[in-house]
């Protein structure tokens, strides 16, 4: 009864109440989707470094590197000799490389050449069909056969670059042979195949030491006249590709790499870790302030409903007079103000979840098109919307304790004299 006259109540006036069920609404959805991007973003950056200690690639910047070569959302920072990197990657320390050539993309999802350690890595299992053996066969992730609708032998051709709009490669075409079980890794959006297949794509047979045929500096190659029909393989000299995922033996070789690597080749080692912790530590940045900034309006919203109630309060003196009369004692209107403002903050709880949950929705699906990253809504982190529901109706407490209790002491006899 109490409860069903609260509500009747707070739409005595609603242009009041909708405005702070508006700010606490606006407050509770910033907040609810900046704690699940958090939370979803480390974790998908987390789990695609499980098992990479170095990336070894160009020199550069490091945090390129490690963007381009583990979360596949940034250029390269250039290519590296192979022949060099091969040194490197049979080294006694190193216990796995997985080499990575960056080339085309279809329809704005890269392809990958590397080699079947790199499903390995990400515990990526054949749903599907089965491993790229062959050249120009490829293995694609879940996401992009959902999405694109590529089943089991259809064919393609590659864009160049990074840019869907790049130039066709009508030379050869890729034939899907597998595809891959949903891992929530960055594997879901790549189209994986041979290197060798990225490095024949490109016509890159030493062509730069070897002129072609009938143009001077020539050097004829016994079997030539068929050369140029073999698959290319990984034994092809003077080839480049365009980054090493490393994992390591013992701790060591982590610590000494960066300048070993540096002071005695052209080309750089990035700890994935450092790089995306400092990466985080960026991004709390922006966080933080945006929780500030929520924070302050949920804030004003617990003003608002303060205000609310202090003034209704004045205008409803003779119906609580009324109510005391007829039986209704004081602890009944302190429950009455009360219930007022938790409704609104319940309300306003209700709708933020709600809208938070949308908002990350477009959120996800802008990222998802930039940068082949997607967020879940219907992710309940309940410890931490636990306490932010435990804060919003703290908010709605405090708004509530002066009018409650200025019910609670209303002078009937006083209040009906003057009425």
């Amino acid at each position: 009864m109490i409860a069903k006259l609260a509500w009747k109540n707070i739409w005595f006036k609603p242009l009041n109440t909708i405005l702070s069920v508006v700010l606490l609404t606006s407050s509770v959805a910033i907040i609810t989707t900046l704690i699940l991007v958090e939370k979803q973003f480390e974790e998908k950056f987390s789990s695609n470094i499980d098992g990479v200690d170095l990336v070894m690639g160009a020199q550069g910047s490091p945090l390129q590197l490690i963007l381009s070569a583990v979360y596949q959302v940034d250029a390269p920072t250039g290519n590296i000799s192979y022949d060099s990197a091969k040194v490197w990657m049979q080294h006694p320390f190193v216990q796995k490389a997985i080499p990575l050539a960056f080339g085309d993309n279809y329809r704005g999802y890269k392809i990958l050449g590397t080699t079947p350690d790199y499903l390995e890595k990400y515990g990526a299992e054949i749903s599907e069909g089965k491993l790229f053996e062959k050249n120009f066969e490829v293995v694609i992730g879940s996401d992009i056969a959902q999405k694109l609708s590529l089943k089991i032998g259809d064919e393609f051709f590659g864009s160049h670059g990074d840019a869907a709009e790049g130039e066709v490669h009508e030379h050869y075409a890729y034939k899907v042979v597998g595809i891959v079980k949903p891992t929530g890794k960055v594997v879901d959006n790549l189209i994986l195949c041979t290197i060798p297949s990225v490095w024949q794509m490109h016509g890159s047979h030493g062509a730069e030491e070897n002129p072609a045929h009938g143009e001077e500096g020539h050097v004829h190659v016994e079997g030539e006249e068929h050369h140029e029909e073999a698959d290319m393989t990984l034994d092809e000299p003077r080839m480049e590709i365009t980054a090493v995922l490393l994992k390591f033996r013992n701790k060591m070789g982590i610590v000494t790499w960066p300048r070993i690597i540096a002071q005695n080749t052209k080309m750089q080692v990035a700890s994935p870790a450092i790089e995306v912790n400092r990466l985080f530590s960026l991004f709390g940045i922006g966080i933080s302030a945006l929780q500030y900034l929520a924070y302050g309006i949920m804030l004003i919203s617990g003003i608002s409903i303060f205000i609310a109630l202090y003034n209704t309060l004045k205008e409803r003196k003779n119906e609580f007079a009324l109510m005391r009369v007829n039986g209704a004692k004081r602890l009944q209107l302190l429950k009455v103000v009360m219930i007022e403002s938790l409704l609104l903050c319940v309300v306003g709880f209700v709708f933020g979840t709600i809208l938070g949950r949308v908002g990350l929705s477009m959120l996800s699906n802008s990222a998802e098109e930039d940068f082949k990253m997607s967020f879940n809504p219907y992710e309940f982190i309940w410890e931490k919307e636990g306490t932010l529901f435990l804060l919003t109706i703290f908010v709605g407490f405090l708004a509530a304790v002066i009018p409650a209790v200025k019910a609670y002491n209303l002078n009937i006899s006083k209040t009906l004299a003057n009425a």
